[in-house]
């Protein structure tokens, strides 16, 4: 929770006083201003999740994709060679771009 100085409008910050027993306290770090804090503050709030981006294309991602030939298939039951690909920069610009195959219908 936020809270700002009502004389100043700089944000308060939670301190704590030097009496017996301490009690915390709202404080403006630029003006004398104090407010004792003698109940519990809290403030809850629900944000709507965000949509997650499909960062690999979505549905069109193998739309107009190149085709290699000679790229053996990790199954061994396929015996096709060819396979279409398409590369994406999911790191950073100094890793490499990862490659994502596909084997072409027979």
């Amino acid at each position: 929770m936020l809270v700002f100085c009502p004389a100043c409008s700089n944000a308060l910050t939670v301190t704590s006083t030097e009496e017996v027993p301490p009690q915390n306290r709202l404080e403006c770090r630029t003006c004398p201003y104090q407010f004792i804090i003698d109940k519990r503050y809290y403030e809850r709030r629900y944000f709507p999740r965000k949509e997650d981006d499909d960062v690999l294309g979505g549905e069109g991602s193998w739309d107009n994709v190149d085709k290699q030939d000679d790229v053996p298939c990790p199954s061994e039951s396929c015996s096709n060679r060819e396979a279409y690909f398409y590369q994406v920069q999911i790191r950073s610009a100094d890793e490499p771009m990862t490659t994502f195959y596909r084997v072409c219908d027979l």
